[in-house]
């Protein structure tokens, strides 16, 4: 559980360290500019790294679903082999996907103004800048972007509906009550990065903005990475304790 909850603390801090410090930069700078390289690593970068923790929140919901159902073969059904090769079928998925778009995308014809209304080298903003033909791009990324949520929406639904079977087969009311506390943390990950995402990326294009994408870019780029870690922290024992210790301290004699 705590191989993959570290894998995505990992694809979160690399997602916002690829987009954070820039757009900081470029909040205080008066030449807000950013190279041609510069660019497409950015755009490789933030692709491989949203596709990622988009799959691991999937293989999380599985390893759950293998510790609540099976907790006594729990560590023969994911033993550190099957995790690793996992998390590595992740990153390639990953990898593959913003690779394909990469050089799609940095292959087309961008004249003219080459000012990018937004804060980071980001899928509509490039496209709206491009003098060429984008339909494949379009068409690729709607393709490849749908099979990995797919993946994933089904990935969760299926461990979700056999987490909750298990559940329901449990005699023990505290082993429910353990079970749910479980996947709590998960699912409010869960519910926030999918709906954030969804709502960006399947929103009608007749109410779509730049200005929208980019306040809903911004919660999903960054705020969403600082809320995971306090998000999977709040069941931990030690920081409940910790809390319950803050609150219960008398801040004024």
């Amino acid at each position: 559980m705590y191989f993959f909850l570290s894998h995505l603390s990992f694809s979160d801090l690399c997602y916002s360290t690829a987009i954070g410090p820039k757009m900081l930069v470029d909040l205080f700078a008066k030449n807000k500019s950013i190279p041609f390289l510069g660019c497409a690593l950015q755009f490789l970068v933030s692709c491989t790294f949203a596709d990622s923790g988009c799959l691991l929140l999937a293989v999380m919901a599985y390893d759950r679903y293998k510790a609540i159902s099976n907790p006594l073969l729990y560590t023969v059904s994911m033993s550190s082999r099957v995790c690793s090769l996992l998390v590595a079928g992740v990153y390639l998925v990953g990898i593959m996907d913003a690779s394909i778009n990469t050089i799609l995308m940095f292959r087309l014809c961008f004249c003219g103004s080459n000012e990018i209304n937004h804060f980071f080298c980001d899928v509509p903003p490039l496209l709206l800048l491009s003098c060429s033909d984008t339909q494949v791009n379009e068409l690729v990324i709607f393709i490849i972007f749908g099979c990995i949520e797919l993946i994933t929406l089904s990935g969760l639904s299926v461990s979700y509906c056999y987490i909750i079977l298990a559940v329901l087969r449990m005699r023990s009311a505290e082993g429910r009550r353990k079970a749910f506390c479980t996947c709590t943390s998960h699912l409010t990950a869960v519910a926030i990065f999918q709906g954030t995402l969804l709502f960006m990326y399947f929103q009608p294009s007749s109410s779509y903005s730049l200005d929208q994408d980019k306040m809903t870019s911004l919660f999903y780029t960054l705020v969403i990475p600082m809320l995971n870690p306090l998000i999977y922290s709040l069941q931990n024992k030690d920081v409940k304790e910790a809390l319950k210790k803050l609150k219960n301290k008398k801040w004024f004699h």
